[in-house]
């Protein structure tokens, strides 16, 4: 079984910086880390592997710094990785992201299974995975919990939903999305750390994956954020300080007005 895990590098929380001109997410110079929720699809493709051999390849796209995540994924255990890097992906959103990872996956022979997290924690849309899905005309299941193989060459699946759990099959190949109930990500080994350090990891451009330019970048990308603002939080309360009895009868008489007159209590 080949299977493909897309991962990405995105910025540390509280490092997430804007720039407010192109409206696209300042990545030089800020420290980056592999996208926590891909490390769920990492460690459900690894737990795969064990039951059915076959390899893992990741995938990630953007600068030549993404290569550090591509080597922390061979660490943990996958077998190969490509970098998607050119200046004509830069500024990609979603879609355009999902279409050049659709045809870096093209070029690859026999894949049979797709798994992506479910979300970026920078941009936090989970549109990539089902992007990806849509652009190979391929079944996608979303929000998986857990997964196995099926008897009839396919895969069976759990996802959360509201309420409960679907249980779902699907033919093969197929694109899901993990969620964090799906395993715990195991550590990177010593092994997998000194074969990181040395694998070669092929880096692919526009013309590699045979792409076209004006699906690419900015101006391959149908979405725009044209503004950003940072909301103010504004708290102007009323401070009662109470030092006596009466004071603190007095400061419970105004917290019960207080909240009478946002209804939040009853008036008996």
């Amino acid at each position: 079984m080949h299977i493909i895990v897309p991962i990405k590098q995105v910025p540390e929380t509280s490092n997430v910086k804007m720039d407010p001109e192109t409206g696209t997410m300042i990545r030089t110079g800020v420290e980056s880390i592999v996208n926590p929720l891909d490390l769920y699809a990492i460690e459900a493709a690894l737990r795969l592997r064990e039951q059915l051999g076959g390899r893992i390849t990741t995938l990630s796209m953007g600068p030549a710094k993404a290569e550090k995540a591509l080597r922390e994924a061979v660490a943990m255990g996958c077998d190969e990785g490509i970098l998607l890097s050119d200046r004509a992906f830069a500024g990609s959103d979603t879609w355009s992201t999902a279409y050049a990872l659709a045809q870096a996956i093209r070029k690859l022979d026999a894949v049979d299974l797709i798994i992506c997290g479910e979300r970026a924690t920078d941009g936090d849309t989970g549109q990539v995975g089902p992007g990806i899905a849509a652009a190979l005309d391929l079944p996608v299941l979303t929000y998986v919990c857990h997964l196995q193989p099926a008897e009839d060459d396919g895969i069976r699946v759990r996802r959360l939903v509201e309420g409960g759990e679907d249980v779902l099959w699907s033919p093969l190949p197929a694109v899901l999305t993990v969620v964090k109930e799906i395993a715990y990500p195991r550590l990177p080994t010593l092994r997998g750390k000194q074969k990181a350090k040395t694998l070669d990891l092929p880096t692919w451009g526009a013309k590699d994956i045979d792409a076209k330019a004006e699906l690419l970048g900015l101006k391959g990308s149908p979405t725009r954020v044209v503004k950003i603002d940072k909301p103010r939080v504004s708290r102007q309360g009323e401070r009662i300080r109470a030092t006596d009895p009466e004071g603190i009868e007095r400061a419970a008489e105004r917290m019960i007005e207080f909240l009478r007159q946002r209804q939040l209590v009853s008036a008996q």
